[in-house]
This record gives C-alpha cells, sequence and structure tokens, in this order.
C-alpha cells in the first residue's frame, strides 16, 4: 500500500486529499481545506506552511502530487499563486516524500477521461471514484483528483500503460 497526499496549490485556500493506493484500487482516506490566515503574504505563506506540515504528520503520507501552476494573463497572481505552489512543493519535501507534478489537463483526463473537463465534472468522478468520501469543496476535490492521477501514472505501471494505450 502507497500512502498519497494530493494538492491543489492556492494562495488563500490550499486543497489537500489523501488517498491509499493498492494496485489499481483507490480508496479516500481524507480530504480538507487550508485557509490561509494573516494580514500579509509571509504570515499567509506561514499559515499553510504550518496546516501543511501537520496535516502531514497526521496522516503521513508516502508520496506527494501537486498540480503545475499555468500561467494566466494576471502576472501578479500567478505569481502569487508560484509562492503557495512552493509552500505545496517545500512541505512534503521537509518530510522526505516523493513528489509528482502533473499538469490540471493530465489530472483532468486521468480522472475525467477528457483534458479539458470542468470543476463539477471532476467533483462527480472523484466521487463515483471515491464512494461515500465527504468532500471537503472543489478545492479538496481537485486535492484528491491530483492524488487518483499520481496513483495511475506513478506506481501502478499496468493501469499507467493502459491509459496510456487508451490515450494514444
Amino acid at each position: 500500500m502507497i500512502r498519497v497526499i494530493g494538492i491543489d496549490p492556492g494562495l488563500r485556500n490550499l486543497g489537500w486529499g489523501v488517498v491509499d493506493v493498492v494496485g489499481s484500487k483507490v480508496s479516500h482516506v481524507a480530504n480538507g481545506i487550508c485557509v490561509s490566515k494573516g494580514d500579509d503574504l509571509a504570515q499567509r505563506l506561514l499559515s499553510l506552511h504550518g496546516q501543511l506540515t501537520r496535516i502531514i504528520a497526521q496522516f503521513g503520507p508516502q508520496e506527494a502530487a501537486v498540480e503545475q501552476t499555468f500561467v494566466n494573463k494576471d502576472g501578479a497572481g500567478t505569481l502569487k499563486l508560484g509562492q503557495a505552489r512552493g509552500i505545496a512543493m517545500l512541505v512534503p519535501a521537509q518530510a522526505g516524500l516523493v513528489i509528482g507534478e502533473y499538469a490540471p489537463n493530465k489530472v483532468k483526463k486521468a480522472v475525467v477521461g477528457v483534458g479539458h473537463a470542468d470543476k463539477g465534472q471532476v467533483l462527480h468522478m472523484v466521487r463515483m471514484q471515491l464512494p461515500g468520501a465527504e468532500i471537503a469543496g472543489p478545492d479538496a476535490a481537485d486535492a484528491l483528483a491530483i492524488a487518483i492521477c499520481h496513483a495511475h501514472y506513478s506506481g501502478a505501471d499496468g493501469l499507467r500503460a493502459a491509459i496510456e494505450r487508451a490515450g494514444a
């Protein structure tokens, strides 16, 4: 069994989701949203760092998966998101975890089957793949999707090969 934490970086809300992977079977462990606190950027980043550190200590994942940042028209917003993503990469690295990085379209393709799915489709398919899981919100659903994507592409060689063949 491998325990994976998926992280959806965000400066205000950082989604996280933990799954256990046994072969091609993925099961829900926990999920939630870290809400940054503080008046300035440094305090908000420190807040996210502390919350994510506690989550990793509590659930003990062996691997992490983080969504890659896409560049949009708002350069300042992209830079701030990049700083939150730095926290999302730093905390698992400090814990000695293997970290996979996945483009948003790859996550959507792994979970929904198409790379341009909307948030509602992602949430629906995460619920289908993790029956009974109470999902804390869209950011947590995205984080669970990132963890599921990592499960499909990292260690499950047979499943990864099947997905790649299906996409070819």
